[in-house]
């Protein structure tokens, strides 16, 4: 049964990759940019896909779920939306419709491996982990598209969530897990549902940069509020912090 399912997840992270270069390189070709930059675009969405599909094959033991290969699908959604931006960054060109189409795929389907998780059974942290790093590499790729438009400070909002992890690094109350929260899954969802709004071709800039400041408004809010609930709570039980964290 283990052997099977290394298998199993060997295989669908392998697939993962497979289906992202057929689409990446068609993305690529369709491009108006010049030759290398086809090639930097392609590299980019490959290596995005690559690095989300290698979060199967490092678990231990190997497996992977229904709800994975959702989420692995989302992975080579992500790939796509990287290689369609890369040619248009520095340029006065704009990402266009077919990035708003795909990304959007990628954000809807978010809410769709949860379930497929819970309805299985096959629920775990894990997969949880996997999702959270799809969540990310999509808002950092829409970020870098925003930039054009929006102005550097877009990247606040991708660059974020990773500034919290190295955090973590050197502050141990950063590594306690939180209680589960609805609202800080909305305001996760609503960053990307801005900067698809902002970067919708003829989104008057005005309007974008509304959205966009007041999705990472909440967003610096939320991280203060479980930045401060971690610290808190590690200063009053420092060796039982995680599991104070998660009691209900």
């Amino acid at each position: 049964m283990g052997t099977s399912s290394a298998r199993r997840a060997t295989a669908d992270a392998m697939g993962t990759i497979a289906v992202f270069f057929p689409a990446g390189i068609l993305f690529a070709a369709d491009s108006s940019a010049f030759t290398g930059s086809r090639y930097l675009a392609l590299a980019a969405g490959a290596a995005i896909t690559i690095a989300l599909a290698a979060f199967v094959l490092r678990r231990t033991p190997r497996f992977s779920t229904p709800a994975d290969r959702i989420t692995l699908f989302r992975a080579v959604l992500v790939g796509c939306c990287a290689t369609i931006i890369v040619p248009t960054l520095g340029t006065a060109l704009e990402p266009g419709w077919l990035l708003i189409a795909i990304g959007t795929v990628a954000f809807v389907l978010d809410a769709l491996d949860g379930r497929v998780a819970r309805h299985f059974g096959c629920a775990s942290q894990d997969g949880a982990r996997l999702d959270m790093e799809v969540d990310a590499a999509l808002l950092l790729v829409l970020c870098w598209a925003a930039v054009g438009a929006l102005g550097w400070w877009t990247l606040a909002i991708g660059l974020m969530r990773y500034a919290f992890v190295a955090a973590s690094w050197i502050r141990p109350a950063l590594k306690a897990p939180l209680r589960p929260s609805m609202l800080r899954k909305f305001i996760g969802a609503a960053q990307a549902f801005a900067l698809l709004v902002a970067l919708a071709p003829g989104m008057p800039v005005a309007i974008g940069a509304t959205v966009v400041t007041l999705a990472l408004l909440l967003l610096t809010v939320s991280f203060a509020r479980d930045v401060s609930v971690m610290e808190w709570s590690y200063h009053q039980h420092p060796d039982g912090a995680a599991n104070h964290l998660l009691t209900p």
